[in-house]
C-alpha cells in the first residue's frame, strides 16, 4: 500500500487540482487557480476544503489529514 501524503505536504496547484479531478469538487466553487497559486491564504484555503471530507474519500484521493501521515507504533 503506496503512503498517503498529508495535506500540508500539498502545493497550491496539487491541492486544487485534487479537490477538483479527484474528489469532484465544482471549479466554479473554488477561487481561479491563478489567482491564488501564488498567495499563502490561497493554500490555507483550498487546505480547508479537505476537512469537509471524509477520511475514506481523502485516502482514496492520495491524501490524508496530518495527524494520519505519521506511522503509528
Amino acid at each position: 500500500m503506496e503512503a498517503l501524503k498529508s495535506i500540508v505536504e500539498l502545493g497550491v496547484a496539487e491541492a486544487y487540482e485534487i479537490l477538483t479531478r479527484q474528489l469532484g469538487e465544482d471549479p466554479r466553487g473554488l477561487p481561479p487557480l491563478e489567482a491564488i497559486e501564488n498567495e499563502d491564504w490561497g493554500r490555507d484555503l483550498l487546505l480547508s476544503w479537505f476537512l469537509e471530507y471524509p477520511v475514506e474519500a481523502l485516502a482514496a484521493a492520495g491524501v490524508c489529514l496530518e495527524d494520519e501521515a505519521q506511522p503509528s507504533g
